[in-house]
C-alpha cells in the first residue's frame, strides 16, 4: 500500500543506529508514523525537523503496518526560526501538543489546516495571540472548546470579563465580581477587541494551558510539553 500527501513534521526519534521514526501530521491521512531509513544521516536529518512542511510518500505492505517514509521539504520554517527562541518554542510546543492529542491515522484535515495557519503566522508581529487562538482551536476540534458566546451566569453579554475554570464559559463583569479570584481574566483579543499584548497573551496561555491539562493530558497521566514553559517565559 502506498500514498502521497502533504504533512507537517511533529517529531523524529532515533531508531537503531541509522534510522528515524517520524510522526507526521498529514492533510488527508491524519497523524501518521513511519520509518525513515537512513534518517540519521547528515543528508536527511535536516529534512526531519519539527515544523517542517513536507511532501511525504508512505509505503507499507499493509495499511496497519508502521511502513516507511520518504519526504521532500516544502518549507523549512524551523531553520528560519532558529534564532527566534520564543517563536521556535511556540512551534515545538504546538508540534508536541499535536503529537499527544491528535488521533492517529484519523482522516480529519482540520488539525492540519489549523497547524498550517499557525505556521503561516509565526513570523508575524502577532504570533503570540495566534498561538493562544491555536491552542483553543485545538481544544475545540477535540470537543473541549471554551464558550465565549454568552455569560454563564446570565449577566450582560456586552461586558464579558472572565472565564470559569470549571465550565470553560465566559462570565460577565458584574456576575463574576464576587468570584473574580477564582476566575480567569478574559483577554479582550479573544473577543476581537484590542490588540492583545504581553499581559493578555500570558492570560490566554494560562487559560488554554489549564484546559489542555484538564482534558487532554492529565487523563492520560501526562504533563504539558516542557518546551511550552519556555514559550511562557516570553510573556512574563
Amino acid at each position: 500500500m502506498h500514498w502521497e500527501d502533504e504533512g507537517i513534521l511533529l517529531s523524529a526519534r532515533t531508531f537503531g543506529e541509522n534510522d528515524l521514526v517520524a510522526q507526521v501530521l498529514t492533510r488527508e491521512h491524519g497523524r501518521h508514523a513511519g520509518l525513515v531509513r537512513g534518517g540519521q544521516s547528515i543528508k536527511k536529518r535536516s529534512t526531519y525537523e519539527p515544523g517542517n512542511r513536507l511532501h511525504v510518500r508512505w509505503g507499507g505492505r499493509l495499511s496497519e503496518h508502521l511502513g516507511h517514509y520518504d519526504a521532500e521539504v516544502l518549507d523549512n520554517i524551523s531553520g528560519r526560526l532558529f534564532d527566534e527562541p520564543g517563536r521556535l518554542a511556540a512551534l515545538l510546543s504546538a508540534a508536541a501538543i499535536c503529537e499527544q492529542s491528535v488521533p492517529e491515522r484519523e482522516d480529519n484535515s482540520s488539525f492540519f489546516e489549523g497547524f498550517l495557519v499557525l505556521l503561516e503566522h509565526l513570523e508575524s508581529d502577532f504570533w503570540g495571540e495566534i498561538y493562544v487562538r491555536w491552542e483553543l482551536a485545538q481544544l475545540s476540534a477535540l470537543g473541549f472548546g471554551i464558550d465565549l458566546s454568552a455569560c454563564a451566569g446570565g449577566g450582560n453579554n456586552d461586558q464579558l470579563a472572565y472565564i470559569s475554570p470549571k465550565s470553560g464559559r465566559a462570565v460577565s463583569l458584574a456576575a463574576g465580581e464576587p468570584y473574580k479570584d477564582k476566575l480567569f481574566p478574559l483577554p479582550l483579543f479573544l473577543l476581537g477587541q484590542g490588540g492583545g499584548g504581553i499581559n493578555e497573551i500570558s492570560q490566554g496561555l494560562k487559560i488554554s494551558g489549564h484546559f489542555l491539562e484538564r482534558h487532554l493530558f492529565h487523563p492520560h497521566d501526562k504533563s504539558l510539553p516542557s518546551v511550552r514553559d519556555r514559550l511562557i517565559e516570553n510573556f512574563i
